[in-house]
């Protein structure tokens, strides 16, 4: 496939999420659906009150009229070249796609309690996860029904190990993990909307090597809509993305690892979620160990930078940095899996 058909895809994903901005907020604001800050948060974010949310709106929608478009343009050149792509590698995409959608219906709900109840804690833990068990085990289905039969997992210089019956329990409860990751990264301006650009486009060039075409043009709209979106996101903030957003970006990062079957490299794009969510974990163990002393003055990490004195700009460039150094690393090492 033509690198130009990704480019058309990219632009046209900026340019759809960059406009949606422009009726959403307005909306968004009609309707009184804004943020409400939590009271153990920075003291700083107390300003950021009643900022639009649903947000995420804005580059689902971008991202979804890029990639009809771009596959279009992709069957049609198929078709000069008198090359018959394979339907599967469509379905595999549409899964990919409605598991994303369905990990954003989840986050839309949380949004929706919050807006309407003004309470930032939105879906309780429990009924999240039981969706996402529901979601994540029906994706993994869908992928076996389509052709992905593999329980083995690559692994540099041992090769694939087979995982057996264990292999399915392992990555639903990987996807959920990593879904939610994604949502915590969410929690200062512009942050998982940048690191996600970056996430899309180490993955663009792990789908082209790959030969993973649908994929790669699903990449390059996710990327390309998060960067329509941070338009609107950077600081100042006029609004953010929510659970709607952030849930979404989540589960189109785990489907598009899972779609190439590349977990470890799917972990190594995704190491600055990762890092997120296991800092959360870490202060929430040491915190119970020590009877109340914290290992980071606040998690997830990137509010532990804002405390030390981190303007939201240097975070987001700072973590940005790290997920690109990560996915460049990923695509080295692609040829040892």
């Amino acid at each position: 496939m033509p690198f130009w058909i990704n480019m058309i895809v990219a632009l046209a994903a900026f340019g759809i999420s960059a406009a949606t901005g422009i009726f959403l907020i307005p909306l968004l604001k009609k309707i009184h659906f804004g943020q409400t800050i939590y009271e153990k948060g920075p003291a700083w974010h107390k300003s950021k009150q009643g900022t639009p949310i649903m947000g995420g709106f804005m580059f689902i929608i971008g991202s979804a009229f890029a990639i009809a478009a771009g596959y279009a343009l992709y069957r049609f050149r198929s078709a000069d070249d008198a090359v018959v792509p394979d339907n599967s590698g469509l379905y595999r995409m549409l899964a990919g796609f409605g598991f994303a959608l369905l990990n954003a219906g989840i986050g839309f709900i949380d949004d929706y309690i919050k807006a309407v109840k003004k309470q930032n804690l939105g879906l309780r833990p429990k009924q999240k996860m039981i969706m996402q068990f529901i979601f994540s085990s029906a994706f993994l289905y869908v992928l076996y029904l389509l052709g992905d039969h593999s329980t083995a997992i690559a692994f540099p210089f041992f090769g694939d190990v087979d995982f057996g019956i264990f292999y399915y329990p392992l990555m639903v409860l990987y996807l959920i993990f990593l879904t939610n990751a994604v949502n915590l990264t969410d929690g200062i301006d512009g942050l998982c909307g940048s690191v996600t650009v970056i996430a899309g486009l180490s993955f663009v060039m792990l789908c082209a090597a790959m030969g993973e075409w649908e994929y790669s043009i699903f990449s390059m709209a996710l990327a390309g809509a998060c960067l329509g979106f941070l338009i609107w996101n950077l600081h100042p903030a006029k609004v953010f993305m929510g659970d709607t957003g952030s849930m979404f970006l989540g589960g189109a990062v785990c489907a598009i690892g899972f779609a190439l079957h590349k977990h470890l490299l799917l972990a190594l794009v995704a190491i600055v979620y990762i890092i997120e969510a296991l800092s959360v974990v870490i202060q929430v163990t040491y915190f119970k160990i020590t009877k109340g002393k914290r290992l980071f003055k606040m998690s997830p990490i990137h509010h532990h930078f804002e405390m030390c004195g981190f303007s939201e700009y240097k975070i987001v460039i700072t973590f940005s940095t790290a997920a690109l150094i990560a996915g460049i690393a990923a695509n080295l090492i692609y040829d040892l899996l």
